[in-house]
């Protein structure tokens, strides 16, 4: 998984909890600037994966409100399997490096 599909994902999550959030309050969450999350947020919406929400009759014409699409819940639950299924992966990977440098200490050698 790419660093943006990765950045998709968070914003897929956050969207799905909080669908009023800013992309001011969206950036900061994600620790990118607002460019990026705009540029971001721009894919997700090109991808038919997130929809912006009807701001004309909105007092602050500045605030949308974010959805997920039927389409975007199903690339969430996919992209959600496939990340666990890497994070768990890497997990017994480094439960099984941490296994292998125990059995090659000594157990009277010193920590440091």
């Amino acid at each position: 998984m790419s660093s943006h599909e990765e950045a998709h994902l968070r914003i897929l999550n956050i969207v799905s909890e909080q669908p009023e959030i800013s992309q001011r309050q969206l950036a900061a969450r994600l620790g990118v600037s607002l460019g990026k999350t705009n540029f971001l947020l721009k894919a997700l919406l090109q991808k038919g994966l997130i929809k912006a929400g009807d701001f004309r009759r909105a007092q602050n014409k500045l605030h949308y409100m974010y959805l997920l699409t039927p389409k975007g819940i199903g690339q969430k639950v996919h992209m959600t399997r496939a990340y666990l299924a890497r994070k768990e992966a890497e997990y017994e990977a480094l439960k099984a490096e941490i296994q292998s440098l125990k059995r090659g200490m000594n157990p009277t050698d010193e920590l440091y």
